[in-house]
C-alpha cells in the first residue's frame, strides 16, 4: 500500500480494496476524515480510469491559463518552441511586466507534471525569470498557442505494460549563447508508461559534442538508478536489465570502455 500526503490531502493506493478500507476506517478513528471517493482531481490533475488504464491531464488548469492571460481565443500552433530559435539575455527590449512573465513561466512549470512535451520550452523560458525581453514574451505566448491545440493531452499508463526500465538521453551541445552551457535530457519509460523526464541545463561547460552526449548519459543513469530504489522501497522486483539509447556514438564508445577518453 502507498499513501500520500500533502499537506490535508491524502491519496491511498492498493492492490487491496479491503486493506484501503481499514485503513480509512483507523485514520477517520483519529482524525475525522472525509471520503471523497475514487480519485478524479488531486492538486489540479484531472484522473481517469478505464480497464485499459489510467489518464491524467491538466486540461481546467491549461484553460486557465489562456483564459487569465486573454488567449482562450488565439491562433494555435502545431509546436510550442522553433528548434533554431536561440534566444539571448539582450535579444531585444526589455518586456515591461516582469513579473507577469516569471508568473506565467511559473505556471507553465506546473503544467510539465503532465506535459512532458512543454518540459523543453519551459526551461529555455525559465532562464530569463531575472531580466526578460519582448522576444522571451513572444516565445511564451507561442507555448500559449501550442497549449490550445494540445489541451486534452496528458499522460496514459496502460494497464498491461512489461516492467523494464529503458531511457532515452541527449544533449544540445552549447545551446546558450550567453554561457555556453549545454541543455541536457531525458525520458525514462517503463515498458509503455513515462515514469521520468527533464530538461535542463547543464550546471559545467562541455567542450565538445561527445563529452555533452556522455554527461547527459551520466545523468540519465543516475536517475535509473534512483527510479531502481524506489521500486525497491515499493517492494516491486526489477529483474530486467534496464535500456539506455542515446545517439552519438562516441558518448557510447567512451560508456563502453573509459580508456577511450
Amino acid at each position: 500500500m502507498t499513501l500520500i500526503v500533502y499537506v490535508n490531502d491524502v491519496l491511498l493506493a492498493s492492490d487491496s480494496l479491503q486493506d484501503i478500507e481499514l485503513l480509512k476506517k483507523f485514520l477517520d478513528d483519529q482524525f475525522t476524515i472525509k471520503d471523497l471517493a475514487p480519485l478524479k482531481n488531486f492538486l489540479g490533475l484531472e484522473v481517469a480510469r478505464s480497464h485499459t488504464g489510467i489518464s491524467l491531464c491538466q486540461r481546467k488548469y491549461a484553460l486557465d491559463i489562456l483564459q487569465d492571460t486573454g488567449l482562450i481565443g488565439s491562433k494555435s500552433a502545431a509546436f510550442p518552441i522553433e528548434s533554431n530559435l536561440k534566444l539571448t539575455i539582450d535579444d531585444s527590449e526589455p518586456y515591461e511586466d516582469l513579473s507577469a512573465y516569471r508568473n506565467l513561466v511559473g505556471r507553465l512549470l506546473y503544467l510539465t507534471i503532465t506535459r512532458p512535451d512543454l518540459a523543453y520550452s519551459v526551461q529555455v523560458l525559465s532562464q530569463f525569470l531575472a531580466k526578460s525581453t519582448v522576444n522571451h514574451h513572444k516565445a511564451a505566448v507561442r507555448v500559449l498557442s501550442y497549449l490550445k491545440a494540445t489541451l486534452g493531452q496528458g499522460l496514459f499508463f496502460p494497464s498491461s505494460s512489461e516492467l523494464q526500465l529503458k531511457a532515452f538521453s541527449n544533449s544540445d551541445w552549447a545551446s546558450y549563447i550567453d554561457t555556453r552551457k549545454n541543455i541536457i535530457g531525458f525520458a525514462v519509460f517503463s515498458g509503455n508508461s513515462l515514469l521520468s523526464w527533464k530538461a535542463q541545463k547543464q550546471a559545467t561547460i562541455s567542450r565538445s559534442s561527445a563529452e555533452a552526449e556522455y554527461r547527459a548519459l551520466a545523468t540519465t543513469t543516475c536517475e535509473i538508478q534512483w527510479l531502481i530504489y524506489a521500486l525497491q522501497d515499493l517492494q516491486i522486483d526489477h529483474s530486467q536489465s534496464t535500456l539506455l539509447y542515446t545517439d552519438s556514438k562516441s558518448a557510447m564508445s567512451i560508456a563502453t570502455n573509459p580508456v577511450q577518453h
